[in-house]
């Protein structure tokens, strides 16, 4: 219902080099998208929306007629709905470094014919809205009317708001945070190091083998997986439950539901994502911490002029609201233009992805309100 249909993903490449964070300068990079409505004549309607994690540029709609599976936040996206695309021209990228149609690891270097590996130029956070900066310049697109992500992609939200301040009218940051804690950082670290240890992975050096480093992704998942969850919502859906059978084994093999849930994430995940991809993203995400890198959040957020919106999720324990109430505070102190709301529910960090009914009615909102206060203006 109210679904944008169809949708191909295209593609755009950037010949000239990108100077990456590290300093690596570095091209050609292809980079994956997916557009829904019309850019208006002033080419200012534009919403970009970014990515979590493991995401891809397939935000809406369906590739084909056979197609089951909506985009993952076809929900939000498409005619009447939050991101009206009878108003707004929505676009969605891949992550630069990822496996879904953008340059990653895995992609072949044009100098060896080879896949680049662990070749791949490390990068960050403001690497990756530099690339996106490109792809809307290639669209035509004069401003941003929003820029809006969860997770990861509220991290790039809020990048893109700092580094182009003229250029970003709004920002919607949902479940996110301004710096990765301790523990997250530990969580992503024992995810790469499944990778690592899995003797398929050879070094990043698996493409051409039969056998894949599948089990260290799977479990790098799983650990992922849990973090997205929070006791509630694992109590809820599994308790102490048993699969498939009354009483203990006794052994090693599974014995209750969230085992086997948890191993089918990890096998669902290794058919649609790349481990080197994997890698190169969560140290990405790793690495984001605007306090550090600017020397105060204060720093971070003064030049933009954008209005936010941030959501956050009470049983979020990977990326809580104490950390989102740490951005709005920042921002009520520099007097920008912020709202802020925590949303009750049971999902834990997942909830950006599931609880719809009640982000929708916020999103719109806010949405509708900038709208009312350009005119004003």
């Amino acid at each position: 219902m109210n679904s944008v249909g169809i949708v191909n993903t295209q593609f755009y490449t950037i010949e000239e080099n990108i100077k990456l964070e590290s300093g690596v300068e570095f091209s050609p990079i292809t980079v994956a998208y997916e557009t829904y409505g019309t850019l208006n004549k002033n080419a200012d309607n534009a919403i970009l929306i970014i990515h979590a994690l493991t995401g891809d540029a397939h935000a809406a709609g369906y590739k084909s007629e056979d197609d089951k599976k909506a985009g993952w936040w076809d929900a939000l996206i498409g005619p009447n709905k939050p991101f009206d695309t009878n108003k707004y021209f929505v676009v969605c990228t891949n992550i630069f470094g990822g496996c879904s149609g953008t340059t990653g690891p895995s992609s072949i270097n044009p100098n060896t014919g080879k896949p680049y590996g662990i070749s791949f130029p490390v990068f960050t956070i403001e690497d990756t809205i530099k690339i996106q900066k490109k792809v809307l310049d290639y669209l035509g697109v004069k401003s941003l009317y929003s820029v809006a992500g969860g997770s990861m992609g509220g991290m790039q939200a809020m990048q893109f708001s700092i580094t182009y301040p003229e250029f970003v009218k709004s920002a919607i940051l949902i479940a996110t945070t301004s710096k990765l804690s301790p523990q997250a950082i530990a969580f992503n670290a024992v995810g790469r190091n499944s990778i690592i240890s899995d003797p398929a992975w050879n070094n990043g050096d698996y493409y051409d083998k039969e056998i894949k480093p599948d089990r260290g992704l799977s479990i790098a998942r799983m650990i992922g997986h849990i973090t997205y969850l929070c006791e509630e919502a694992m109590y809820n859906k599994f308790g102490r439950r048993l699969q498939n059978k009354e009483h203990y084994d006794f052994n090693f093999d599974i014995d209750f539901q969230v085992e086997s849930y948890l191993k089918h994430q990890g096998q669902i995940f290794v058919d649609r994502f790349d481990a080197n991809s994997y890698l190169y993203i969560t140290k990405a995400v790793d690495y984001f911490d605007l306090e550090n890198k600017y020397g105060s959040l204060e720093n971070a957020f003064k030049m933009t002029k954008s209005k936010f919106l941030v959501i956050s999720f009470d049983t979020d324990w990977l990326f809580p609201s104490s950390q989102a109430k740490e951005i709005v505070n920042t921002l009520m102190r520099l007097n920008k233009d912020v709202s802020y709301c925590e949303i009750k529910s049971p999902c834990g960090h997942d909830a950006f992805l599931l609880e719809y009914d009640v982000q929708s009615k916020i999103i719109g909102s806010f949405l509708n309100n900038h709208i009312k206060g350009d005119n004003n203006g």
